[in-house]
């Protein structure tokens, strides 16, 4: 008896016939595609259209549960590429911002988003302090749907923007020319990188190039968290050479504050990441104080000096 062979395309790359199943259509007494398939492969398989794969025959389709597969004696499927979801995220968006989607969407600008973007950065920046790896699924989601909305939005026409569309896909492509343009040492072959320190080092010298910089400040974000930015400031001009006593420094707070940061950056310690940590250890002790108030019958909202002071978790509780 003939074999019967279904060959499974991707629903989202329907044009990519699986290298595995060549043999199985050059052979075949008959290649049919059902439905799901685009025209233009049916016309280069020289398929028919139909729904049964006949004895000695080929089925093409994009049904992953397509009824014929169970009775097949062979089953072929086009292997999706890492990243294949992305396009069904892309999909979604394009649907919600487009006529007939929702409406929120599409009121939507760059400028309203704005706070969804900072929330949503920090919302898996405490994620990942956490170690919460469900928590990191779930707001790297976010963060990428961000990145999808102002895409959409940057696709559009608007009298108001500066500079040409652009889509998610010239976004990508950016982003694989800067990656693939920063690392000649992975895929050009052309240097020698043997430190994380010396590829850092090596990252700036390119972007400088790149850019074409003229301080050694130029493209550092100034609306970060000011702990973080001093700590920035300090590195960048450090790698510039210049010398620490000409650091911010001065009886000021927020020359203090600048110092702090810079001794800490330069010591190897991210300042930033220091003060989330004492302000969320902060906030514990707050909750179990409280805590401890209200099992003692207090009103933990109604605490003076003294009744803080007593029911203050002990150092190192």
């Amino acid at each position: 008896m003939a074999s019967r062979t279904v060959v499974v395309l991707s629903i989202r790359a329907p044009h990519a016939v699986p290298a595995a199943a060549l043999p199985a259509l050059r052979d075949a007494a008959l290649v049919v595609a059902d439905r799901t398939v685009p025209d233009e492969v049916v016309a280069a398989a020289g398929a028919s259209r139909g729904e049964d794969v006949p004895d000695g025959g080929v089925l093409l389709t994009t049904d992953q549960e397509h009824p014929t597969i169970p009775s097949a004696d062979t089953v072929v499927r086009a292997p999706e590429p890492p990243g294949a979801a992305l396009l069904d995220a892309v999909a979604v968006m394009d649907r919600l911002r487009s006529p007939g989607g929702c409406p929120w969407d599409a009121e939507q600008t760059h400028a309203s988003l704005l706070q969804y973007l900072v929330e949503e950065c920090y919302e898996l920046y405490e994620a990942i302090e956490d170690h919460d790896r469900d928590a990191m699924r779930e707001e790297l989601g976010d963060v990428l749907l961000q990145v999808l909305f102002h895409a959409r939005i940057a696709a559009e026409s608007d009298p108001t923007e500066v500079g040409a569309p652009f889509d998610i896909d010239d976004v990508a492509t950016d982003l694989v020319a800067k990656l693939v343009g920063r690392h000649p040492h992975v895929f050009a072959g052309t240097e020698q990188i043997d430190s994380a320190q010396r590829q850092e080092h090596r990252w700036e010298e390119l972007k400088r190039a790149e850019k074409q910089r003229e301080s050694s400040v130029d493209g550092v974000p100034l609306g970060q968290p000011a702990a973080a930015l001093a700590a920035k400031l300090t590195s960048r001009t450090a790698r510039a050479g210049l010398p620490p006593e000409l650091l911010p420094a001065g009886r000021g707070v927020g020359e203090q504050l600048f110092a702090a940061a810079a001794s800490a950056k330069l010591a190897g310690i991210d300042p930033e990441a220091e003060l989330r940590a004492a302000a969320r250890r902060f906030v514990d002790h707050v909750r179990t104080a409280e805590r401890n108030a209200a099992a003692d019958g207090e009103d933990p909202h109604a605490l003076d000096a003294a009744a803080w002071r007593r029911h203050w978790p002990r150092q190192g509780s």
